[in-house]
């Protein structure tokens, strides 16, 4: 049985090729830590059957890179119809068919689900979508995949299935496309967002790209604005969050991108390099870094027009473009966050220290950052009912009293309570 192959800590043991086929073994703790009861039902219900099935794509590539990964999906010679027949008879339910026109059917199993995807080839494309065709060829499916890192399979033995070198990729830091980049970003245009996006996590040095492969993104750059913005909008904040940011917003800029991917096509690259410097390890919101682009916030209205962001994103952008350089440190008092704290008094929004941390990343001053981190909110002590007691009955008034109390509240750095600020009301 394949889990009796399960007990070693290092990672390779055997190499060999055969024809364009590298394998080798993978033994190693993450991998192991990878056979729950579900997937161990799963691989049996296969075995029984006599279909193969292996880990496919991202999984392999984080496991390869020492990594657990988070999500694993899986790929088999079985066809939908041959799987769902195996998990009826095995009365295990099947969840989420909306993938089973591309092959995909997902399985549940000791409360975990597994998404299993027929071996298939790309029949048609169009830049967008695909029409596939199912298969029992390994390569062919893997010829089909966007990068060599991420077209690999794993046995559930450790037996690694390369065809195309991604395994030498990944140990040399490199991100290629399968075969030719053209074909493949003409496949989908997305996959150019996705190149960034890999080369910010696998690639060492922010300049060690393919001058091929650049020109092929140049070409092909026009083809992203029929890509979705939801999908568009994935990918960017994938790489924003990633290695080697700022060179690649201004790489993806110097190759006439940003016009297609929401972004402004005269963004200040300038200002997101400071930015990118700035936040440094800081954790930025991946808005925080993109809003340093905008000059303007009717710019932030077109990019949320053409990406869909959520609300949340889009007001977070225009907060940072309006008050990045109107709310700053006291220089005559600069390790003082009052101006911070006052302008989230004022504010009276629920998410206002949070927006105003971000500006502090965007700016650079860490030790306010840390500071405001740790200040907890005071609750402004008076209210309308408390001046009625005390016979302000207009609207108009109260509210003018209650702005009052405020400002001497806050002169009095929050420390007033409510009978010292009544008192000073009445004096």
């Amino acid at each position: 049985m394949w889990r009796k192959i399960l007990s070693q800590q290092s990672i390779v043991t055997s190499c060999f090729f055969r024809r364009s086929l590298f394998t080798m073994q993978l033994k190693t703790s993450q991998f192991q830590s990878l056979f729950t009861p579900g997937l161990n039902g799963l691989a049996d219900l296969f075995e029984k059957h006599q279909h193969e099935l292996r880990i496919a794509g991202g999984a392999v590539r984080d496991l390869l890179s020492g990594k657990r990964p988070d999500d694993v999906d899986f790929a088999t010679t079985a066809t939908p119809e041959e799987m769902k027949r195996m998990f009826q008879s095995a009365g295990i339910r099947m969840i989420n068919n909306k993938g089973e026109k591309h092959g995909t059917i997902t399985a549940r199993i000791h409360d975990e689900n597994f998404e299993v995807t027929t071996l298939r080839v790309d029949v048609l494309t169009d830049g967008r979508h695909a029409e596939v065709e199912f298969t029992t060829n390994w390569q062919k499916d893997a010829e089909r995949r966007d990068l060599t890192i991420n077209s690999m399979f794993l046995g559930l033995d450790g037996t690694l299935y390369d065809y195309f070198k991604g395994h030498d990729d990944l140990q040399e830091r490199k991100v290629q496309f399968v075969g030719s980049a053209e074909q493949r970003i003409q496949e989908d245009y997305l996959r150019i967002l996705r190149y960034f996006r890999f080369y910010g996590r696998v690639a060492l040095e922010p300049g060690a790209h393919e001058p091929q492969t650049l020109d092929a993104i140049r070409e092909n750059a026009r083809g992203l604005a029929g890509i979705s913005g939801p999908r568009i909008w994935v990918e960017l904040k994938k790489m924003v969050v990633g290695s080697h940011v700022a060179h690649l917003l201004e790489l993806m800029y110097s190759l006439g991108l940003a016009q297609y991917i929401g972004l402004p096509p005269d963004g200040d690259v300038e200002e997101m390099k400071r930015v990118c410097q700035n936040a440094g390890g800081h954790g930025p919101k991946p808005v925080t870094i993109l809003a340093s682009l905008f000059h303007s916030a009717e710019e932030v209205e077109k990019m949320d027009i053409r990406l869909q962001v959520s609300r949340e994103e889009k007001t977070l952008a225009q907060f940072l473009v309006r008050h990045r350089r109107e709310l700053r440190k006291d220089q005559d008092d600069p390790d003082s966050i009052r101006p911070f704290t006052d302008f989230i008094i004022d504010s009276r929004e629920l998410d206002s220290q949070s927006k105003v941390c971000e500006l502090l990343k965007y700016q650079g001053e860490e030790k306010l950052l840390a500071e405001l981190s740790r200040w907890a909110v005071p609750r402004f002590p008076v209210s309308g009912h408390d001046l009625r007691k005390l016979g302000v009955n207009s609207g108009k008034e109260i509210g003018a009293a209650l702005q009052q109390l405020r400002d001497v509240w806050k002169k009095s750095r929050y420390r007033m309570d409510k009978e010292e600020l009544l008192s000073h009301f009445t004096d």
